[in-house]
This record gives C-alpha cells, sequence and structure tokens, in this order.
C-alpha cells in the first residue's frame, strides 16, 4: 500500500509540475484560436487536437488543471480556517456560544452540500468575467465547506480541555484567545490536515460539476468542470481524446484519495 500512495503522489506532483507553466509543452495560450484547424484529429502540431473554435485542447487542458489545481486547495485552505476558528471557539467556550454554532452547523449540514452550493451559486450573477467567476467558485466552496470540520474540530478541542496543560496555562493565567490559538490549535492541526486533503478532492469535483452545469469558471477561462461541458454533443465513437479531461479528472481525484491520511477523525 505504501507503493500504491507513493506512485500517487508521484503522479500528482507530475501534474502539478506541468501545470504550473503549461506554456513549455503546449504551441499557444489557452485561448488563441487556429481558425484553419477546427475539430482537427492529434497530430504532432496538436497532441490532443482542438476544439470546434481551433483551440488547442492540450493548452486548454493543462491550464484547466492549473485552475482547478489551485481553487481546491485554496477553498480546502478556507474552509479549514473558518471550522478551525468555529469549531475552536465551540469547543472551548461551550454554553449558548456553542450551542448557536452547532445549530448553525446544522443547518448546513441540513441540505446537501451539493444542492446548497447550487442553490448558491446560481442566485449570484452569471454574467461576470472569467477571474471574478474564478473568485466567486473559490469564495463559495470555501465559506459553504466549513460544517461537518468544524464539528470534528469541536470535539478534538474539547477532548483537549480537559488535559493537564490547558490547566497549567489557565494557572498561569492565560487568556481564552491565548489558550485556543497557542495551546489548544496547535494540538487540533493534525485533525485539521486531514480535514484539509479529505476536503480537496470534494471540491475539484464540486467545481467539476459547477463547470458542467455553466455556474462556475467562465470562459475563455478553462477549467475541468467547462472542458467536461464541452464534451456534450461530440462524437466519442470517434473522438476518445476529447475524453481527456475526465480520465485526468478521474485519476487525480483517485490519487487524492489513495494519499489520505488513515486516521479517521469523523465525530
Amino acid at each position: 500500500m505504501k507503493a500504491v500512495r507513493t506512485v500517487a503522489m508521484v503522479f500528482l506532483i507530475l501534474i502539478a509540475v506541468s501545470a504550473v507553466k503549461p506554456e513549455w509543452w503546449t504551441p499557444a495560450q489557452y485561448d488563441t484560436q487556429f481558425r484553419d484547424a477546427p475539430d482537427a484529429p492529434p497530430s504532432t502540431r496538436f497532441l490532443l487536437g482542438t476544439d470546434s473554435l481551433g483551440r488547442d485542447r492540450l493548452s486548454r487542458l493543462l491550464h484547466g488543471t492549473r485552475v482547478s489545481l489551485v481553487l481546491a486547495p485554496a477553498a480546502a485552505l478556507l474552509s479549514c480556517l473558518v471550522a478551525g476558528a468555529l469549531g475552536g471557539v465551540a469547543g472551548l467556550a461551550g454554553g449558548w456560544l456553542d450551542r448557536a454554532i452547532l445549530a448553525a452547523a446544522d443547518l448546513f449540514l441540513s441540505v446537501p452540500w451539493l444542492f446548497l452550493l447550487l442553490m448558491v451559486r446560481a442566485c449570484l450573477p452569471l454574467n461576470v468575467s472569467p477571474m471574478h467567476s474564478a473568485a466567486i467558485t473559490f469564495v463559495l466552496l470555501g465559506a459553504l465547506g466549513w460544517a461537518a470540520p468544524a464539528r470534528v474540530v469541536r470535539a478534538a478541542v474539547r477532548q483537549l480541555k480537559d488535559s493537564d496543560f490547558v490547566f497549567h496555562a489557565q494557572a498561569a493565567g492565560c487568556r481564552a484567545r491565548r489558550l485556543l490559538w497557542r495551546q489548544l490549535m496547535p494540538n487540533v492541526a493534525p485533525v485539521l490536515l486531514a480535514q484539509f486533503w479529505v476536503a480537496v478532492p470534494a471540491y475539484i469535483l464540486a467545481e467539476a460539476t459547477l463547470g458542467m452545469l455553466g455556474l462556475g469558471v467562465s470562459e475563455p477561462l478553462p477549467s475541468w468542470g467547462g472542458l467536461l461541458r464541452e464534451i456534450e454533443g461530440s462524437a466519442l465513437g470517434s473522438q476518445m481524446w476529447v475524453l481527456a479531461p475526465a480520465f485526468l479528472l478521474t485519476a487525480v481525484v483517485g490519487s487524492f484519495r489513495l494519499i489520505l491520511p488513515r486516521e479517521d477523525y469523523s465525530v
């Protein structure tokens, strides 16, 4: 199993490196149109062919990989920061504040997360620039995904609250805010790290779902969701290369699942 995890990690590193500078591997930018070669098959000039607008598929795939692999970890980091703050406060403070944060988390969890994401995104403006659409996607993924990890953090903080080092810190006059951020949160960091790794592949799939429905990153900036949407209407029997985004998405999400920590931090 260790060898499989190593292979998965090496694969993710190679994908990330290839997406850092797509210009090194492709003949043009993702929005460059070759009007003399629309829907071109794979060749030495275009390794994955071109789309209906004459844009290089490999260039769009690598740029889309970069967008999705930046959005998902950034959103996971945001959700873990929010979860750490709210879950830590709830676990340490207790009382009405604990009940209020738990009630808010239960409210978020009562609706399937993907449906909530689609509903909120559909209520926001759709006719925005590509960078604004990417920012909206990032903020939504991070802001709506805090509830489950917050409950995990709260449970961990409540377990640590009765530890000897906490009593010593309180006896030394450590205030609640300092106690939370300097004493408790460093000990909860492994829990948050596990939640981060769990969230990254989930957010990759969520971004792909939004893009397939036309609610994610807008054109011409590519993402995996937008590239999957382009498959609609393609003749898959004679153009199997158009499925490259689907294969890459499956491989990346599967690799993330393989390298997830084995510890169980569920509540």
